[in-house]
């Protein structure tokens, strides 16, 4: 008995460390699989603030009926391969600058702002905070399976948010959560919340919809984002840290150079 022990013992230490090889080999994989991006040459970041703006978004009307990010698809294909952002999300967030232009002419926001935030928030609607498997945003640019944060119910950490919708967004009763790819409270989206693919309904799981309420807040609460002053008020209307600040910067100041954050 104590020999088949022994025996079973070694064989699950056998598994066990064949089971950390093949992670460790897929990771290294991903690393390297994609050849464009292990070759090319890395910039250092900018500690700028504002950061420098990102690749100018073309002209469209945002104006017309249906998903007006559609149009930028030419332009988010060769910008999505550099920087590793979604395209959906890199049409998504081009298209809620020129929505920014035209509602807030004074506001100066760059796409490369937006992305950052979407960036630090959720990795741009694809976290899911599991080892494999993912989310992804589908063609009509909902994120699935849907996001919804934690319960701010005052835990260490997280502030304290009692229910404000009664759940119709965040699906809680009793404290409100964020939802979607730019991490909307209820509370939030119920003042900033807009429809920008046309739909007549501004979700917060649809990323054209979630990041032209971002812009909306972002203008409304730093006013000029040209200015250092205006760009970290905006920010920290998202999100009070000083370190989330530096996180957005960042990754904004890395899309700018158009490399991944």
């Amino acid at each position: 008995m104590a020999k088949s022990a022994r025996g079973a013992a070694g064989c699950a230490v056998v598994v066990l460390l064949a089971i950390v090889m093949v992670i460790a080999l897929v990771g290294w994989a991903l690393t390297v699989i994609d050849d464009s991006n292990s070759l090319r040459q890395w910039h250092k970041v900018p500690e700028d603030v504002p950061p420098a703006d990102a690749a100018a978004v073309p002209e469209i009307d945002v104006n017309t009926p249906g998903r007006t990010s559609d149009k930028l698809q030419f332009w988010a294909e060769p910008l999505a391969e550099k920087t590793g952002i979604p395209e959906a999300a890199l049409r998504a967030y081009g298209n809620a600058e020129l929505i920014a232009r035209q509602s807030y002419p004074e506001c100066h926001l760059n796409w490369g702002t937006l992305a950052g935030i979407g960036f630090v928030e959720t990795r741009h609607g694809s976290y899911s905070g599991q080892l494999f498997g993912s989310r992804h945003i589908d063609e009509q640019g909902y994120v699935l399976p849907p996001i919804v944060g934690v319960a701010l119910d005052g835990s260490p950490g997280f502030a304290k948010v009692e229910d404000t919708d009664e759940g119709k967004l965040d699906g809680d009763t009793e404290f409100d959560r964020a939802v979607g790819p730019m991490q909307f409270i209820p509370e939030s989206w119920s003042v900033y919340g807009r429809d920008a693919n046309g739909d007549g309904v501004a979700d917060p799981n649809q990323i054209d919809d979630a990041a032209a309420s971002a812009a909306n807040l972002l203008c409304t609460k730093g006013g000029d984002l040209d200015t250092p002053e205006g760009w970290a008020a905006a920010i920290r209307a998202y999100n009070q840290s000083e370190e989330y600040l530096r996180n957005v910067r960042n990754a904004a100041a890395s899309y700018a150079l158009e490399q991944r954050a």
